[in-house]
């Protein structure tokens, strides 16, 4: 094994943020005496075939720079190797690096965490071949999804507003064939939501109780109710106090198989593909560098 470092940058990460932390992160890892190796892709399929060669000869960690995109192409790398994985955030979703307790904008920072060398080991999901280690859209938000990735105009955070309120529009409730490790559910909702961490889309805390390493999925289920409603719930979201509503529910599970009708699946930012899909949670899978437990 070698005693470098792969440091995985998305120079595109954050409109630029991803270049900028890179130099900072690298930076900080040669004042640590850490050494590394800088692997920049030109697009996402050299970035990933970089990382993955790196992995395979040998690299003692992959650490990427950039946001949960990032993560999860440097997860396909890794491949459920004994290589730990570092994270510098730099994008503008941050959801693993958040639940991990990471600094969030402080790229130095979160190279003094791989340079500390403290691990923590996460379960992580596994669906057709692909791990993941974030929130499973399903619903209603994974069509919110889909009519961002259709949408030209506007740019940046302000498309996803967009999206919601003309998405809201035309929404109408889902039927589900859920599978809960044995117990099968046929419902109407608005969406499902399979957690392996408490957020997602940069600190909405869908299933604010997910932990990564506690061997399950937190799997929430949004009964069917009116638009408003539905507004007003996920206004409550992002301090994940939406659970008390009555037709929220959260189940745990370490097996989830979803079927809906037209639903794209998307996780870690990426879209995954249509349902029928089977998600499972491999306990324990990847060791992460943390920050110390204070």
């Amino acid at each position: 094994m070698s005693d470098e470092v792969a440091l995985l940058v998305n120079p595109a990460a954050g409109r630029g943020r991803g270049a900028r932390a890179g130099r900072r992160a690298a930076a900080a890892l040669s004042e640590a005496g850490v050494p590394f190796r800088v692997l920049a892709g030109r697009d996402v399929r050299e970035a990933g075939d970089l990382a993955a060669e790196s992995v395979e000869s040998g690299a003692r960690a992959l650490v990427v720079v950039g946001g949960d995109g990032m993560a999860h192409l440097g997860l396909q790398a890794l491949g459920g190797a004994d290589t730990p994985l570092g994270i510098i955030p730099a994008g503008t979703g941050n959801d693993l690096a958040r639940a991990l307790g990471l600094p969030l904008k402080d790229a130095a920072a979160a190279a003094a965490v791989v340079a500390g060398g403290v691990e923590r080991e996460i379960d992580l999901g596994r669906t057709d071949g692909q791990w993941f280690a974030g929130v499973v859209a399903a619903g209603f938000d994974a069509r919110v999804n889909d009519r961002v990735n259709r949408m030209r105009w506007p740019k940046g955070p302000r498309r996803y507003d967009v999206a919601t309120f003309a998405e809201l529009g035309v929404f109408r409730p889902i039927e589900y064939h859920i599978e809960l490790d044995d117990e099968v559910l046929e419902t109407e909702a608005m969406l499902v939501a399979v957690g392996n961490v408490p957020s997602y889309g940069g600190g909405l805390r869908i299933t604010p109780e997910a932990e990564p390493d506690n061997g399950l999925f937190d799997v929430l289920i949004v009964a069917p109710v009116s638009r408003m409603t539905l507004v007003r719930a996920f206004n409550r979201v992002r301090r994940g106090t939406h659970l008390t509503y009555p037709f929220v529910s959260v189940h745990r599970a370490g097996r989830v198989k979803l079927d809906a009708p037209g639903i794209t699946a998307y996780v870690d930012g990426e879209r995954l593909g249509p349902l029928p899909r089977i998600f499972d949670l491999v306990p324990r899978a990847q060791r992460v560098y943390v920050p110390v437990a204070r």
